[in-house]
């Protein structure tokens, strides 16, 4: 059985419901944020000419997290928010070898 990469697997989910915004900052989230690495919601929110709240906004109704990994967009000052807990996004960033955001 084949590994799908993450962006292979954005062609394959509906994202029925988001809006065009929400799609555009999934898309370029899992395309540009590799396993093991971290973006603010600045830095990402300057990519797409936008705002760091809004960027908050899509990652909090990210309907894939598996798939689109908003467990690694952190704020400038520590790890920010992440529904449903915390705990889940410092695990997840262990898991995939981040340092200095997860102690």
């Amino acid at each position: 059985m084949r590994e799908i990469k993450n962006e292979e697997a954005l062609k394959h989910l509906s994202f029925e419901g988001t809006t065009p915004f929400e799609k555009k900052v999934y898309e370029t989230l899992t395309k540009k944020v590799k396993r093991g690495r971290v973006i603010t919601y600045g830095e990402l929110a300057k990519m797409l000419k936008s705002s760091p709240r809004a960027v908050g906004g899509a990652m909090k109704r990210n309907p894939y997290p598996i798939v689109v990994p908003c467990h690694r967009v952190v704020a400038s000052s520590g790890l920010g928010w992440y529904t449903p807990k915390i705990d889940y996004k410092k695990f997840l960033l262990m898991l995939e070898g981040v340092k200095g955001w997860t102690s």
